[in-house]
């Protein structure tokens, strides 16, 4: 037993460091928030875009997790919005729900975005409403917990269920993204594509095509996803196929 807490407490957490997944010691004030080039020029671009991206958390929160957030661009506009939680804006006595213009792939205080889900054409056009729809009706504007939620994964993996197209496999280092709504046990899948039992993000199964097998213990998540087979692992996320 001693041996598997420190390969998982110990082991993991330290390559997520010296592997360069989550540095240490950035200022906030003058991390790179630049885009990361991913997203298409919304100017240049007339269709409706929807993008899913997510991204190693600043600093030591960075060893642990990501943050997860939402990016729309409805067709003909010139501009996306970003929808996401951001924890210091409760902190400040602001609401944790937060959607204004910005760039949709810009980096999160200097750490990488990888593009998690995206819609295009017709499929964006008619998601977008609804994503809307969902940031409004999400039930903890005004409220965030680091650990074990509900954050802004939560948040992302509340949109996710009500917009099933998305087919949002959020990775296992969204800690938060199980954390129940209102209470409930039973509840589908991020994804959309199954369903998981969570009793207050702390423990839980999770069982989807997109997602595979997940076990949740104490917000840190285990699992294989036999679509893409892949191991996934708290702290580092999956060793096998896909990026996430």
């Amino acid at each position: 037993m001693l041996t598997i807490f420190l390969l998982l407490f110990v082991a993991l957490p330290l390559y997520t460091v010296l592997s360069g997944q989550a540095p240490l010691g950035r200022d906030f004030r003058s991390a790179d928030r630049s885009s990361a080039g991913i997203a298409p020029q919304a100017d240049a671009t007339p269709e409706a875009v929807v993008q899913v991206y997510f991204a190693r958390a600043l600093n030591w929160r960075g060893i642990f997790g990501v943050h997860t957030w939402i990016a729309t661009k409805p067709a003909g506009a010139s501009e996306y919005i970003i929808h996401q939680v951001i924890g210091w804006r409760v902190y400040r006595g602001l609401p944790a729900v937060f959607s204004a213009p910005g760039i949709p792939d810009g980096r999160w205080f200097g750490n990488e975005p990888t593009l998690l889900a995206e819609l295009r054409g017709e499929e964006a056009a008619q998601a977008i409403p609804k994503i809307i729809a969902a940031v409004a009706a999400y039930p903890y504007p005004d409220e965030y917990t680091l650990w074990p939620g509900p954050n802004s994964n939560t948040f992302t993996a509340f949109i996710g269920r009500q917009i099933p197209e998305l087919r949002m496999d959020l990775p296992v280092t969204a800690i938060g993204k199980d954390y129940p709504i209102n209470g409930s046990i039973l509840d589908r899948a991020p994804s959309g594509t199954g369903y998981q039992v969570s009793m207050l993000g702390l423990l839980g199964v999770t069982m989807a095509r997109e997602e595979g097998f997940e076990l949740n213990l104490l917000g840190f998540t285990f699992g294989v996803d036999f679509y893409k087979p892949a191991l996934k692992l708290p702290f580092i996320g999956r060793l096998g196929f896909g990026e996430h």
